[in-house]
């Protein structure tokens, strides 16, 4: 396998600048293609998709039946159904959000088809332990992007919907939300989840460079508490207890996963540390004499 890589990487190395183009192209070619057939079958099978899309507006949406099977269990009252309604404004609207969402869809199901071009691409160039650095890289990235997006839409999208879509200044002036307006924060809000869920790997990433450890983030992990928590509140704007803390807790559960994901720093530098710390407590401690 490795005299197999190294062939690849003399062969890489003899190539021109062109020809280093035109196999990008032939990746790039490829995945516009995967992407292009699965958005065409996304497209056609329109009742599945906004079956999907549609769901959270639905009092019996997953995440809903789990908040009164937990309130049932501690004997409170089940939370009272409700009803969002959507309206289109515009000519267009339809058609194109149809469009969109099955781009958006295609995307999602062929990333790990796009990455594994890319992938095929780069790897000559890589010696066998950046081979295997990156490969468990975009695995450990791919896994944690798809479950952030799970998350953002059985969670955190219906949770926000439910606040903001149910909120009234007035009795006198119920909401009715354009579909534009839903598909925005449908979209956003689950790939700003996807995104977020990157924490790990970001960590891992810092940590590689030194510019972090496992004991800076063990070390800030109380602050790191109150900022996630500050930032949960902002995701989710309810005032409700439960749902703060349904959106904080995988947020905090990935700081933990970074800090498991991080590097430790060397134990001479550990040591050095503790040296320094003893001999700073101690002239501190001589001043106050």
């Amino acid at each position: 396998m490795q005299e197999t890589d190294q062939r690849k990487r003399d062969d890489t190395a003899k190539m021109t600048f062109w020809e280093h183009l035109d196999e990008l192209r032939k990746v790039i070619f490829k995945s516009l293609i995967a992407v292009v057939v699965v958005m065409v079958a996304v497209f056609f099978a329109k009742e599945i998709l906004f079956k999907i899309v549609l769901a959270p507006l639905d009092s019996n949406f997953a995440l809903y039946k789990c908040f009164n099977a937990f309130l049932g269990l501690v004997k409170l009252p089940p939370i009272p159904d409700f009803d969002i309604s959507l309206i289109n404004i515009n000519v267009t609207a339809q058609f194109f959000i149809h469009m969109r969402m099955a781009m958006d869809f295609a995307l999602v199901i062929t990333a790990p088809f796009i990455f594994y071009e890319l992938w095929t691409f780069i790897r000559p160039a890589l010696y066998p332990k950046e081979i295997k650095a990156v490969k468990k890289s975009f695995g450990f990235a791919a896994l944690l992007f798809y479950v952030g997006v799970l998350v953002g839409y059985y969670v955190i999208f219906p949770l926000t919907l439910r606040f903001l879509g149910t909120y009234q200044v007035s009795s006198d002036v119920p909401n009715t939300l354009s579909l534009n307006s839903y598909i925005d924060m449908f979209v956003g809000m689950i790939m700003i989840m996807g995104i977020i869920f990157e924490m790990p790997c970001l960590a891992a990433l810092l940590s590689r460079f030194g510019i972090i450890d496992k004991q800076m983030m063990k070390k800030y992990r109380k602050y790191a508490a109150v900022i996630l928590m500050i930032v949960a509140a902002i995701i989710t704007p309810s005032g409700d207890a439960v749902t703060l803390l349904f959106v904080f807790l995988p947020l905090y559960m990935l700081y933990e996963l970074s800090i498991c994901v991080c590097r430790s720093k060397p134990k001479e530098e550990v040591e050095d540390e503790v040296k320094e710390d003893e001999t700073s407590g101690e002239a501190l401690q001589k001043l106050k004499n």
